[in-house]
């Protein structure tokens, strides 16, 4: 028998960049995970079409629903360390934070404890979907797989690709080594109960993860750009013009592109509508053309960039969203010292804020609606996942927070009043709240 949930009260979902859906008396059936229907009043709901042995879950005046987080950009094995190495530049902070701390994670014991409370924590803050860098050893990343498997988060996981201008505790071998075990955990994921039966649309998904062409030769470079092309429904993520520091690095690596990343990244078959590139904070125009040709997304990380990597970096999201690239928010967990994406949406917005400065007024602060949707509808198109969930349209699979605010100086945001709408209560979770304000979290709807 198939299961069937129904929810009553508010909701809250992003239709498109700019538009929020206000409801203050929806009703959402569920049936198996799915979005089946969708009425936004009572008083729409046909006759008998609610089924008559389901008791509805009410939601009262304060609390509502809203689609899950989807974390574009995050490094799980970095979760402990994050505040640590502020303010250093990226290869800097890379070597004397970074690089010593994910080396642990040659340590099964160790990662299987330590991602047991990433995933926790990730899944507490509300985020339903999390694209993960994962360390450079093979069997660490199955456990992380297998971790966010069991609790019921979405989830790409990628074997980080590292096997040069790393330190020898760290760096892989050779080029043939890293491809073999990248292949391994592909396998390995695509084999966990109830992936393999649907790839496109399974739970937990293999991501191929060179770190950032830095530490890639072209032989690795080359073999992960032909695994790319042969598996049409394998993704690419990578760092790319993070930072100065980084971009002049590459560039004396690789003279032949002339400070190109696209054209570096494209050359080597890396490029695609699946392709999510984290931070591209300094871009011509020449790059951003493209990128949005090329159908890749970005993923937006600016607690990680205002803090890590050297100087006051402020992606040109506003530009970005005018070109049609799609554009999703990151907490880029330890870059960024946040895991939760509260906290990146509201730095979102005052990143937005000084682009406009810098822009002379022509890059628009962004709103909260538009930041919203980052976090949300924004997140799902830059991982290809935008007809599975994102918000509640019908046929959409039932990824869900539902929130709830409380009154008086127990509040976890700020206090709610009488005469509060359902509007102004959701800005004030946007901008106040906390996961104290998290109820529940649902992932194709199963509470985890």
């Amino acid at each position: 028998m198939p299961s069937t949930q129904v929810f009553k009260g508010g909701v809250i979902h992003s239709l498109n960049p700019t538009t929020l859906e206000i409801l203050d008396d929806a009703t959402i059936v569920v049936t198996d995970g799915v979005i089946t229907a969708v009425h936004k009043s009572s008083s729409e709901i046909p006759v008998n079409a609610l089924p008559v042995d389901i008791v509805p879950q009410v939601l009262p005046r304060g609390d509502f629903l809203i689609p899950g987080f989807i974390d574009t950009h995050n490094h799980a094995p970095q979760w402990p360390m994050r505040s640590l190495g502020q303010g250093l530049h990226i290869l800097d902070w890379l070597n004397t934070v970074t690089f010593p701390f994910e080396a642990r994670f040659a340590d099964a014991g160790y990662a299987a404890k330590t991602y047991e409370h990433t995933v926790d924590d990730f899944l507490r803050q509300g985020i339903t979907t999390a694209c993960y860098y994962g360390s450079r050893h093979a069997e660490a990343t199955r456990i992380l797989a297998e971790i966010c498997h069991r609790k019921g988060q979405r989830a790409f996981i990628g074997k980080c690709n590292m096997d040069r201008n790393a330190p020898d505790y760290l760096c892989e071998s050779n080029a043939n080594e890293s491809l073999r075990e990248t292949q391994d955990c592909i396998t390995h994921i695509r084999n966990l109960p109830g992936c393999a039966a649907n790839v496109e649309n399974a739970l937990v998904k293999p991501i191929l993860t060179p770190r950032f062409a830095i530490c890639c030769t072209s032989e690795l470079l080359s073999g992960l750009g032909e695994m790319l092309k042969r598996d049409e429904s394998l993704a690419m993520q990578t760092h790319f013009n993070e930072a100065q520091q980084e971009i002049d690095a590459t560039t004396q690596l690789f003279p032949d592109f002339q400070g190109s990343e696209a054209d570096l990244y494209e050359s080597f078959g890396l490029l695609n509508r699946r392709s999510v590139l984290a931070h591209c904070t300094i871009m011509t125009d020449y790059e951003k053309e493209r990128i949005a040709a090329l159908q890749c997304g970005v993923a937006h990380c600016p607690i990680a960039n205002m803090t890590v990597g050297g100087g006051f970096m402020v992606a040109p999201v506003r530009d970005f969203l005018r070109r049609g690239i799609k554009v999703g928010l990151g907490t880029d967990s330890g870059g960024g010292w946040a895991s939760q994406m509260l906290a990146v949406i509201r730095q979102a917005m005052i990143a937005s804020n000084a682009r406009e400065v810098l822009s002379a007024g022509q890059d628009k602060a962004l709103s909260l609606e538009e930041t919203f949707y980052l976090a949300t509808l924004g997140g799902a198109r830059v991982l290809s996942l935008e007809e599975h969930v994102g918000n509640f349209q019908v046929g959409k699979e039932f990824d869900a927070l539902r929130i709830a605010t409380t009154t008086g100086i127990h509040s976890a945001m700020a206090p709610t009043e009488e005469s509060d709408s359902l509007k102004t209560m959701f800005e004030k979770f946007i901008m106040t709240g906390d996961d104290r304000n998290i109820a529940h979290v649902y992932v194709k709807g199963r509470q985890v």
